[in-house]
């Protein structure tokens, strides 16, 4: 089977590789560091300890934040080599641990045939390789143990959808699971799951994400953007997917007996989508202004666009209340962590099944509240933003929910020193 998936990446190099190409057309970063993604990293050897930290994109980046800080603390004379599978999560690692200088280290993951895999491996000889999340990739998990390498997968999530997928793979994806040294599952539903797929030591740790602290920086730009907003409601769409933004613009302008200052905040979650979000909000008669062009005055649009990365913390203080896009279609949802810790009142659609155990906590804590659809959402919001002791409740129970979930990062350096030794 791994022979077959080998072929059928081979094959697929082309094509992959066009694709990369084309994306780079709205995403210059998808044209840089090929190399890289063919096993050829420009970095030099170290005979420093390496801890090798793959997280794919923004999410996994921004979750990776406290173990990554935890590591460098706890192996002083060690480095860092975090890598990624794209620019905006390259880019995202670049701001978080920017100022550790030569202790992190960033690359692009290899392809995952047998010879990049090989190639990447000889270059930065890892003490360990932590796979974080959902990232599963048989040649890479094959390699690192024909090296040496143990393999941990942390802060893992697995839902039953995924789970069926992975099932469907049939003996590729239980030799991997099987071949991964340690899981530190977020929840024992998660650890079930990967123990269904064969996974020989699966530990349930919580999940790391509710560790990240909101960086002062960050609620210093929240306050900034909650200074040109003066005194007007705001009601924030956060990390919304194709196709969302139509349904809450719509539902948006439906809303009778709306504040007449109302803000509406809309951070898609791909960047992009930023200009097809503003030609959406133009096209329905509504002023918008883009994050990226916002100077000293006060707001006026109707619409306010989150066109800048690393900034979701910002928007998080700015707002009165938010909302947690990829819920409202059958997307799975996104993180409500960093909203609650930031103490502001949730709203979630139907669809949150990458985030279950989670978001129906919150829904059950208080913190957050679930939504049949677009309507029954600026609904909700609209309540939210017109009683005062109803928000601060909300956000009270939120700031509840996310401090009575921390700890996961200590609980899985802990297992980790297991391997690092």
């Amino acid at each position: 089977m791994r022979a077959l998936y080998s072929l059928a990446w081979w094959l697929a190099l082309p094509l992959v590789l066009a694709r990369l190409w084309w994306r780079g057309r709205k995403e210059p970063g998808y044209r840089a560091h090929w190399a890289e993604r063919l096993g050829f990293p420009d970095a030099a050897p170290s005979t420093r300890l390496t801890l090798w930290v793959h997280a794919v994109s923004v999410g996994e980046t921004r979750a990776a934040e406290p173990l990554v800080e935890a590591l460098l603390l706890a192996y002083p004379d060690s480095r860092i080599l975090l890598t990624h599978m794209t620019p905006t999560g390259r880019a995202t690692g670049a701001a978080l641990f920017g100022h550790h200088g030569e202790r992190v280290l960033q690359s692009y993951l290899p392809y995952d045939t047998g010879f990049m895999v090989a190639r990447f491996l000889r270059r930065f000889t890892p003490r360990v390789c932590i796979l974080m999340e959902t990232e599963v990739w048989p040649n890479l998990i094959a390699g690192c143990a024909r090296a040496g390498v143990p393999v941990a997968l942390v802060n893992a999530r697995l839902s039953e959808r995924s789970l069926r997928r992975g099932r469907k793979m049939g003996a590729l994806m239980t030799d991997a699971a099987r071949a991964i040294t340690l899981v530190a599952a977020q929840t024992e539903g998660d650890a079930e799951r990967v123990r269904s797929l064969g996974a020989p030591t699966v530990a349930v740790t919580g999940s790391i994400k509710f560790d990240v602290v909101p960086p002062a920086s960050a609620l210093e730009k929240g306050a900034w953007l909650r200074e040109r907003v003066k005194r007007r409601p705001v009601f924030l769409c956060a990390s919304t997917r194709e196709g969302e933004e139509a349904l809450v613009l719509d539902a948006w302008q439906r809303a009778p007996d709306k504040p007449q200052d109302a803000l509406l905040a809309i951070v898609p979650r791909h960047p992009q989508r930023f200009d097809e979000v503003e030609k959406m909000i133009a096209a329905r008669g509504l002023s918008v202004t883009r994050r990226s062009t916002l100077d000293g005055g006060a707001l006026q649009a109707d619409v306010l666009l989150g066109d800048s990365m690393g900034e979701m913390f910002a928007y998080f203080a700015a707002c009165d209340c938010t909302f947690i896009g990829g819920s409202l279609m059958p997307l799975g949802g996104q993180n409500l962590i960093e909203a609650c810790a930031l103490g502001k009142p949730v709203l979630v659609g139907e669809h949150t099944f990458n985030f279950a155990q989670a978001t129906d906590e919150a829904v059950q804590d208080g913190a957050a509240l679930r939504v049949a659809d677009a309507d029954a959402l600026i609904a909700a919001a609209l309540r939210l933003l017109e009683d005062d002791a109803a928000r601060a409740a909300m956000g009270a129970h939120a700031l509840a929910f996310a401090g009575r979930h921390r700890g996961a990062t200590l609980r899985t350096v802990e297992l980790l020193r297991q391997l690092i030794g």
